[in-house]
C-alpha cells in the first residue's frame, strides 16, 4: 500500500508548497488561505472520484503492466495540465473566438471573464460529458453476458430488455433529445451536436478496444496469457477521467478563483485517485466485493443525468458527491453481506 500512495503523498507535498508560495507571490499572508483551498480541492476531488477508481480498476485490470504505470505517469500530466489547465483555456477560446494566448491572459489576471466564458461553454461540455458516461452505465446493463446482479428487480429486467437491438444507444439519443427542448434556443445546436459526439466517441473506443481484446485473446489464449490491452485502453479511461472531472473543473471555480489553485488542488485529488486505481487492482478489490463495480456503475448512471440537467441547472457538487458515495457505500456494505453468506 505505501508503495502505491508513495508517489501521491510526494505529489501532495510538493503541491501544497507550491500553492502555499504562489499565494504569498499574489498576496503577501495568504499563503496559508491559498494552502487550505488546494488542500480542500483535493479532498473533495478524491471524494466525488471514488467511483472513477472503481470504474478505472475494471479496465485497468486488462491492461499490461507497462500501461498501467503509464495510466499513473503519463496519465497523470494529461489529467493535471490537459483537464485542469489547457482544456478549459482550449474551450473558452473556440466559445469566445479569442486567441489562446488572450484567453490564458484572461485567466491569470482577469478570472471573472474567464470564468463568465467557460459557464458559457457548460451546457455542451456537460452534455458530452453526460452522454459519454450515460454510454458506459447504459452498455454496462444491457450486457448479455452480465450474472451477477446487485439491485436484482431492475438489473435483472434491464438484462432481458437488451434483446432489443442497439437499445441502449436509442435510450441515450432520446435522452439527448428530450434535453434539447429544455435548453435556451441558443443552446440547443451546441448541446445537441456535443451530446452526439459523447456518443460516438464511445462507440468508436469501446469498439476499438473490443476488438483488440478479442484478436488479443485469441493470440495469447494458446499461451495460457489473458488478453491484455496497451494504448486504447489507456485512452478509454483518460476519456472516462475526462468526463468526469468537467464538473469538478467547473465547480472549483465556486472555492477559488485561482487558476493555479485549482490546479494544484485538483491535480493532487486526481493523482490519489490513480492510486487508489492502481491499489484496488493489486488487492483485486472488485472479485472480493462483487457488487463494488455495480454501485460504480449506477452512479456513473446518476453522474450522466445530473450533467444533463445541469444544461439549465447547475446543481452544487456536493448533492453528486452524495448520491455517488451513498450508491458506492451501499454496494461495497452488501458485498460484506454476501461475502459473509457466502
Amino acid at each position: 500500500m505505501k508503495k502505491v500512495f508513495k508517489s501521491s503523498f510526494i505529489v501532495a507535498v510538493i503541491g501544497l508548497i507550491c500553492a502555499y508560495f504562489w499565494g504569498e507571490y499574489r498576496l503577501p499572508s495568504s499563503g496559508f488561505k491559498c494552502l487550505f483551498i488546494a488542500f480542500f480541492l483535493a479532498i473533495l476531488e478524491i471524494t466525488l472520484s471514488f467511483d472513477n477508481a472503481v470504474v478505472n480498476a475494471m479496465k485497468l485490470e486488462k491492461m499490461t503492466e507497462k500501461w498501467q504505470h503509464r495510466f499513473v505517469t503519463w496519465g497523470i500530466l494529461i489529467a493535471v495540465f490537459g483537464m485542469r489547465l489547457i482544456f478549459p483555456i482550449l474551450v473558452v477560446a473556440f466559445f469566445s473566438h479569442l486567441s489562446i494566448l488572450s484567453v490564458t491572459k484572461m485567466a491569470l489576471s482577469d478570472v471573472d471573464s474567464y470564468t463568465h466564458y467557460l459557464h458559457l461553454a457548460h451546457p455542451a461540455l456537460v452534455s458530452f460529458g453526460g452522454a459519454f458516461l450515460m454510454m458506459i452505465f447504459l452498455s454496462y446493463f444491457f450486457n448479455p453476458e452480465k450474472e451477477v446482479h446487485w439491485l436484482r428487480f431492475i438489473e435483472e429486467p434491464l438484462k432481458k430488455l437488451c434483446i432489443v437491438k442497439y437499445i441502449d444507444i436509442v435510450l441515450c439519443l432520446l435522452t439527448i433529445y428530450a434535453v434539447e427542448f429544455i435548453v435556451p434556443a441558443e443552446q440547443k445546436l451546441n448541446v445537441v451536436m456535443s451530446g452526439l459526439l459523447g456518443v460516438i466517441t464511445f462507440l468508436i473506443i469501446e469498439s476499438i478496444s473490443s476488438t483488440m481484446e478479442k484478436v488479443m485473446s485469441k493470440k495469447f489464449d494458446l499461451a495460457g496469457e489473458g488478453a491484455k490491452l496497451g494504448f486504447i485502453g489507456f485512452l478509454y479511461l483518460e476519456l472516462i477521467d475526462a468526463s468526469f472531472s468537467l464538473d469538478g473543473v467547473l465547480g472549483a471555480f465556486a472555492i477559488s478563483k485561482d487558476v493555479i489553485i485549482i490546479m494544484i488542488g485538483l491535480a493532487i485529488g486526481a493523482m490519489f485517485v490513480r492510486s487508489l486505481t492502481l491499489y484496488f487492482v493489486e488487492q483485486k478489490t472488485l472479485k472480493q466485493f462483487i457488487f463494488l463495480e455495480h454501485g460504480a456503475h449506477w452512479a456513473i448512471g446518476a453522474l450522466a443525468i445530473i450533467m444533463f440537467i445541469s444544461t439549465v441547472k447547475e446543481l452544487p457538487e456536493i448533492v453528486t458527491g452524495s448520491i455517488g458515495l451513498l450508491l458506492v457505500g451501499s454496494s461495497f456494505l452488501a458485498s460484506i453481506k454476501h461475502n459473509k453468506k457466502a
